[in-house]
């Protein structure tokens, strides 16, 4: 078990939590929590916001049974953590471009810090939350509220694309990516039962063959994904 350090409210349903303690992830990974004991029977899969030499750090949305008891904690208080899992973004190459959307703003802290050089586009629906601290690593940050934040990027311009958000949104950047010589990654949000491949709850199509979410991704190359499929989910 850890120990929590601080659980805060950034805006509406949305917290982030940090945790004591020395951990290692690549940008993009997740660590499954739970400060339960039987129910909900899942824990619940979180990635990994940001990392120091002694916390790690977790921004995520109240959208459950298990994310409003994560919301519930107070510092001091215990949470059991496990994990890394799953596979982060790539080593990029060139130029490169972060781009979040709403909740999936959240990997993309880890991915800046990793990569200050990169340009940060982040887009809300209304209130932006967690913007600080992209400005506190990159000086190329670009924030939009209402409409998407797709409209703000010009793929042209970058060798490489790390990407987090609404399906609709990362779909909409892989078409506008088509065109150009711009590697896209994206990052994929889907339920999931045990984070280690086991239980087979977290599959989606991707180049044509069933893959796991948890073990496989949750980072996949734009081009090997069925979106069809996605928006489905």
């Amino acid at each position: 078990m850890a120990l929590v350090i601080q659980n805060v409210r950034l805006a509406h349903h949305i917290y982030r939590l940090t945790v004591q303690g020395s951990y290692s992830a690549r940008m993009g990974q997740f660590f499954m929590l739970r400060c339960w004991d039987t129910y909900p029977v899942l824990s619940r899969p979180i990635s990994v916001h940001n990392l120091t030499e002694d916390s790690v750090s977790f921004l995520y949305r109240v959208q459950g049974t298990g994310t409003w008891l994560l919301s519930a904690l107070q510092a001091g208080d215990k949470i059991q953590l496990e994990g890394p899992f799953g596979q982060g973004f790539p080593k990029p190459q060139g130029r490169t471009a972060l781009v979040g959307g709403g909740i999936g703003v959240a990997p993309l802290l880890l991915a800046a810090k990793e990569i200050p050089e990169a340009n940060v586009y982040l887009g809300y629906t209304s209130v932006p939350f967690g913007v600080t601290g992209f400005h506190e690593i990159s000086r190329n940050v670009t924030v939009k509220s209402g409409g998407t934040i797709v409209d703000a990027v010009d793929p042209s311009r970058y060798d490489t694309i790390f990407a987090c958000g609404p399906v609709g949104m990362m779909h909409s950047l892989a078409q506008k990516t088509e065109s150009t010589n711009a590697k896209l990654h994206v990052a994929i949000e889907k339920r999931m039962g045990c984070g280690i491949g086991a239980c087979n709850s977290c599959t989606l199509t991707s180049a044509g063959a069933s893959r796991k979410v948890c073990t496989d991704g949750p980072v996949f190359p734009a081009k090997e994904v069925n979106w069809n499929d996605l928006h489905r989910l």
